[in-house]
């Protein structure tokens, strides 16, 4: 039975008008009858969100949050929780009855989820995650749900990995750091039960075949498809899970918090399968 009441909720971020968020919440709203609500699209950079968010009325539901703008979502939720304040960042902002919003970070549920439907990961307790920003902490919030206990960051300059080292801390993981250009990849990999890459496109386009040593990989990359990593994983006979796996399975935690209701997770799928040309396989 359908549902009018209006309600409204939207994605902030800059920029922010390639976002895919609207085609899977518009998908779920629908399939769930929830004809009175709406998702848009807010250019908002981080200062802009914190007075954007002050103005929103009672029929708001919730936000979806992109960069730059997650750590001032976190700053100006009233309530947060445990593994959003781990991570120091907030993707999902739900309004409550009483006005307040509370803060949440699904980016973990979408690393989890990636891994284990497309990357095939099932147990293990060591990874690799290339890359030191907001990603790779979420990443490690994700590791310690998937059971590890340890995990090399491989970064350019070792010095920017304070942050997410103090997130491996904050959920319980034994983290080192290695130069990028210093550590041998290969073995790395090898020896890794999983591998993240949250490095921009082509940024390690030349070492993707010692990265392909590991069994899972999650490439945040997703185009064009199949990306150098993921053609070298393929063809080494592992499992890849890639960014729109990620968006994907973190929406459904959103859509459930802003609604109340399960999230229909086969419709939005197929929705955002036919976005993006149904390229990416985007298993559940």
């Amino acid at each position: 039975m359908a549902r009018s009441d209006q309600r409204r909720a939207a994605v902030l971020g800059s920029p922010i008008e390639h976002s895919l968020s609207p085609v899977l919440h518009g998908a779920a709203y629908a399939a769930l009858g929830l004809d009175g609500w709406t998702y848009e699209r807010v250019e908002a950079d981080e200062r802009q969100l914190v007075d954007v968010v002050a103005g929103l009325g009672p029929e708001w539901a919730g936000l979806s949050v992109t960069m730059p703008g997650k750590r001032a979502a976190l700053r100006l939720a009233d309530e947060a929780s445990a593994r959003a304040e781990a991570v120091g960042a907030a993707n999902t902002l739900v309004h409550r009855a009483d006005g307040s919003w509370a803060a949440d970070c699904t980016d973990v549920d979408g690393v989890v989820g990636a891994l284990r439907a497309a990357g095939g990961f099932r147990t293990g307790t060591s990874g690799l995650v290339l890359g030191a920003g907001g990603t790779a902490a979420a990443t490690l919030a994700g590791f310690a749900d998937l059971g590890l206990r340890e995990v090399t960051i491989a970064v350019r300059e070792p010095a920017r990995a304070r942050e997410v080292v103090e997130t491996a801390e904050r959920v319980g993981l034994s983290v080192r750091v290695e130069r990028l250009d210093r550590v041998s990849l290969a073995d790395a990999a090898a020896t890794a039960d999983v591998v993240v890459s949250t490095l921009p496109a082509g940024a390690l386009d030349e070492r993707a075949a010692e990265l392909a040593k590991a069994a899972c990989v999650l490439d945040v990359v997703y185009h064009p498809w199949p990306t150098p990593l993921a053609a070298a994983v393929t063809a080494a006979g592992g499992r890849i899970a890639t960014g729109l796996d990620m968006l994907l399975h973190q929406a459904f935690g959103q859509v459930e918090q802003f609604t109340g209701l399960p999230a229909p997770r086969e419709v939005m799928r197929d929705a955002l399968a036919d976005a993006t040309g149904g390229e990416v396989p985007l298993p559940l």
